[in-house]
């Protein structure tokens, strides 16, 4: 059945008609040079930990929030939103395993009034506008600080899987029981809702209280499960029963559901492995007990994130240097830096002469073959244009339209779209064309998005260049308004993996 779009979508040919007028002009001709790559990864992170716009918000509100930042968000170019579902063992969707998130409502268990699903509503809405959405949870925290929790709350059942650190309570990562019960929500999530992917973030054993303070709270667990293992290496061996868990419960449940990790940005220090980077700062494999690399060299996971958010020469953490390392080490899976906005925006680029850094940060990312993408932290700083980096990002770093990275078996395609056609209406022109028929079962290969290309009379028909994309959408008609006579389109499809088929025959504007 022909599903009408109800966000018609001209603006792609608009941006692009735009986009040769402005080469015609010789001073844009510089800030044009560079076109951005038909595929990457260009997404941001939306939190909802600290942020007292949802909590103050009702139902309807809280809808026309996500949006607007979703809308606000394509319109910089992004192509994915990687939305916080899960911060301390708790629901921003209808969840049976643990209560609604108090950052949502104002208190843990409160469900919203009128009753609404955040997570499905922000998977429809997002795929509607042609985006991903990455379902984000926290494995271990539970709570942010002191916290009474109800009776019936799973500490208060079993205590021995918990502990207590820096006035907060965690799942003991040590436990087989709570590596089960993580995995059962991830499960949960994966079989219900459509999410492109499951991501975790940076906090794995705590990391150290803010008066310098260490963890080392385990003895306990320690003592029942260590045998003998030196502790370090037990804990990190923790860490990665659960990571390797949290794969196959993905891939067993929908294989073409990604696993995202988004660590902190240093692995270790070079003084302390001749592997690791020019830094001097805090480390993964050391402090939050994660070696990333051996997750990625297991195929455990399927991109990284990250998260560079110093400045470009930071003496301890220069970013200059750390992406190429995270590049150099990628161990076969893509990496989408992580860059912090505000530090982004407010940092000159001295060495380029640039009054901040972003440029130099886009160019960068995409001059090294392991980066193939980039994650905007956060994402509310995006829809403020903090400084102007959405006007920057709209008009000049994301101008062209990017499909996310395929990944998965590349000699597997998608059927291409059928009956590709011209429709007039009402003084407009519609491209629309027939989907390919899913069968009764989900798979990888099922068409679920569509990229219609638009190529002006005498100009090659190349679906290679990304200046020629004007939309994506699951829908099955685009609106072109009042495109000219000897225009062309061509319409592909994208599966679950982000695989294109092969074009469609081409229709000509008559």
């Amino acid at each position: 059945m022909l599903k009408l779009n109800p966000f018609p979508s001209i603006a792609g040919h608009l941006v692009r008609m735009a986009l040769i007028a402005l080469s015609l002009i010789s001073l844009s001709i510089h800030s044009l040079a560079t076109t951005p790559p038909k595929r990457e990864f260009r997404g941001a992170w939306l939190h909802v930990i600290g942020q007292g716009q949802w909590k103050a918000k009702n139902t309807e509100q809280q809808k026309a929030y996500i949006r607007q930042q979703l809308d606000l968000l394509k319109d910089a170019g992004c192509n994915a939103a990687i939305f916080q579902v899960r911060p301390h063992a708790d629901a921003l969707y209808q969840s049976e395993i643990e209560p609604w998130s108090s950052w949502l409502t104002g208190k843990r268990g409160k469900a919203p009034s009128p009753l609404w699903d955040p997570l499905q509503y922000a998977i429809e809405q997002a795929h509607e506008r042609g985006m991903e959405l990455h379902a984000w949870l926290n494995p271990y925290r539970v709570t942010p600080g002191a916290e009474t929790l109800p009776a019936d709350h799973i500490s208060k059942k079993h205590p021995e899987r918990f502990f207590h650190f820096d006035n907060k309570l965690f799942f003991d990562p040590a436990y087989q029981e709570n590596r089960d019960y993580i995995c059962n929500v991830v499960e949960d999530i994966v079989s219900r809702y459509d999410v492109d992917a499951i991501h975790i973030d940076d906090y794995f054993y705590p990391y150290p209280a803010a008066n310098g303070q260490k963890f080392n709270n385990d003895d306990a667990s320690y003592r029942k499960f260590g045998n003998g293992m030196p502790r370090n290496d037990w804990r990190r061996h923790n860490v990665d029963l659960l990571i390797e868990q949290m794969h196959n419960t993905i891939k067993d449940t929908k294989p073409w559901v990604r696993f995202g990790v988004s660590p902190f940005g240093i692995w270790r220090n070079k003084k302390n492995d001749p592997r690791g980077s020019e830094s001097a700062g805090l480390q993964n494999y050391d402090d939050l007990y994660a070696d990333v690399l051996l997750w990625a060299k297991k195929g455990w996971i399927d991109y990284l994130s990250p998260q560079l958010y110093w400045s470009l020469d930071t003496k301890a953490a220069p970013t200059r240097k750390l992406l190429k390392w995270w590049n150099d080490n990628a161990n076969g899976v893509d990496i989408y830096v992580g860059y912090d906005v505000q530090r982004t925006m407010n940092s000159a680029d001295t060495q380029a002469g640039r009054p901040n850094e972003l440029q130099t940060k886009v160019e960068m990312a995409r001059q090294l073959p392991a980066i193939n993408g980039m994650v905007w932290w956060h994402g509310y700083w995006v829809t403020d244009n903090y400084k102007g980096v959405a006007h920057e990002l709209t008009n000049r770093h994301q101008s062209t339209i990017a499909l996310p990275p395929a990944y998965g078996d590349t000699s597997k395609k998608p059927a291409a779209p059928t009956g590709v056609r011209l429709e007039k209406k009402d003084g407009k022109i519609f491209i629309a064309w027939d989907n390919p028929v899913f069968g009764a079962k989900e798979k990888e290969t099922d068409p679920v998005k569509f990229v219609v290309y638009q190529f002006f009379a005498g100009e090659k028909t190349d679906i290679e260049n990304p200046e020629t994309i004007i939309a994506v959408t699951p829908f099955e008609r685009v609106d072109l308004g009042t495109p000219a006579k000897g225009e062309r389109f061509v319409v592909t499809s994208l599966d679950r993996m982000n695989r294109e088929s092969r074009p469609s025959a081409e229709v000509t504007v008559k």
